[in-house]
């Protein structure tokens, strides 16, 4: 133990770097501009996410929108909401193939789909169930590592193959995430394993729901699912588990390991797991909130949260804020308007007039707190997120997971992308040493 906090300690020293060397020579950390826009390293005609027009150089806010492959997502999202069917697997089949389906086209994919959500023989037992572990999404991940050794073509780049691939993770993944929760509630919980086959007459959301819950969903509670997993889906090639994708794939390997990395880097805090901090955030709000509906009251504690006096003390109000989104974030508006049928549903109202009320007031304490040099803040996608999945009584073990669920359509389109008709360059940004030389030393003289 000693010994591995004298490593620690070393390594910590050797890490540190003059803040001021990061402005001398000009590194743009994160890949951000000074103005906080993302460093702008490849082309794509996947995903477009805009939060601000650019005149004469100046960021200035707009109602924010995203578009998936030119088509604006409150369009899409529409299109299907209006004939109260789901949409998941027509914007999956869109961002494959930068096309909307024709109703046959839709079926014939939504049939293969269907075939493909069944997971190999034995792979169930032998590398969820038995393979014990404590976190859905290192399950998730090993899982698709374990899919290469099932797939005799895995280093295959093919056109046809690279679709067989991507249509074949989008299937599994649902499948093996309701597998992977109820093997770690077995193994760590002591409570019953319960696997559920899915269904090929039910959608990929329906699906997803029934291997959780059996037959003890409504019809809304499938829409909000379905409609969460159309506005994850898919998000530009910025961020940061697609850039992974991209990275990790423009070095020319096989598809398993580039969608295990995207994996790794949504897991992350920072990342995929932002609604759960909404959620606790809220908790501690509602304990300590006398009054729901009393503005002052609600502002003030926002405050706290700002000062560092309140809940984790970190000064952040989560599910507030977005690195390019501004006036809006067109996922939280879609989500929002569906949140409030299943809060009546479910009768939490209460519940939800509180968030829509800390949504109104955090732009203008977050203003007051920062001065006229803060940035214009909304809120994003994750701040009704985790309510919407709390309602549907979704475990909080896969809220990250059902993120995944989702983006794998956008990981699969992009690595397509990159693999296909990207420069065909390995992504290779430079980092500049910036420790003085030193002299080596002989073993016994140091």
């Amino acid at each position: 133990m000693v010994l591995l906090e004298n490593l620690a300690k070393l390594a910590v020293q050797s890490c540190e770097i003059e803040k001021e060397l990061f402005d001398q020579y000009g590194v743009k950390r994160g890949l951000r501009n000074a103005d906080f826009s993302g460093v702008l390293v490849g082309l794509t005609h996947i995903g477009n996410v805009v939060g601000y027009d650019n005149i004469d150089g100046k960021l200035v806010p707009r109602e924010g929108e995203l578009y998936y492959r030119g088509y604006e997502l409150k369009d899409l999202a529409k299109g299907f909401l209006s004939t109260g069917r789901h949409g998941f697997e027509e914007t999956a089949y869109l961002l494959l193939t930068g096309q909307l389906p024709s109703q046959q086209e839709l079926s014939d994919f939504t049939t293969y789909l269907a075939d493909q959500s069944e997971l190999p023989p034995f792979f169930s037992k032998n590398m969820i169930l038995s393979l014990r572990g404590r976190d859905v999404m290192n399950m998730l991940a090993r899982s698709v590592l374990g899919l290469y050794a099932e797939d005799e073509d895995a280093e295959d780049f093919s056109h046809v193959n690279l679709m067989k691939q991507a249509i074949s993770l989008i299937a599994k993944f649902p499948v093996i995430v309701a597998y992977a929760y109820y093997g770690m509630r077995h193994s760590f919980q002591r409570k019953s394993l319960v696997i559920r086959h899915p269904q090929k007459h039910l959608s990929l959301a329906e699906n997803f729901l029934y291997m959780l819950k059996g037959k003890n969903y409504t019809k809304l509670e499938a829409d909000l699912l379905d409609l969460s997993l159309v506005i994850h889906a898919e998000h530009g090639g910025g961020n940061n588990s697609t850039f992974t994708t991209r990275v990790v794939s423009s070095a020319q390997t096989d598809t398993y390991s580039a969608i295990a990395s995207a994996l790794g880097s949504l897991k992350g805090g920072l990342h995929g797991g932002a609604n759960l901090k909404v959620i606790d955030m809220m908790k501690n709000i509602k304990e300590n909130v006398k009054d729901w509906t009393d503005k002052k009251e609600v502002s003030e504690y926002l405050s706290k949260l700002l000062r560092k006096e309140a809940f984790d003390h970190t000064g952040k109000i989560y599910g507030i804020g977005h690195a390019i989104y501004t006036l809006s974030d067109p996922r939280a508006v879609l989500l929002k308007e569906k949140a409030r049928e299943l809060a009546e549903e479910k009768g939490r109202m209460d519940e939800f007039n509180l968030y829509t009320l800390i949504e109104e007031l955090a732009p203008e304490v977050f203003y007051n707190f920062k001065g006229e040099n803060a940035k214009v803040i909304c809120a994003n996608v994750d701040f009704y997120s985790g309510f919407v999945y709390e309602c549907i009584k979704i475990p909080k073990e896969i809220y990250t997971p059902i993120f995944a669920v989702a983006r794998i359509a956008g990981w699969a389109a992009h690595r397509i992308e990159e693999v296909t008709f990207s420069s065909r360059r390995i992504i290779r940004p430079a980092y500049k040493c910036v420790i003085d030389r030193s002299t080596y030393l002989p073993l016994e003289s140091r």
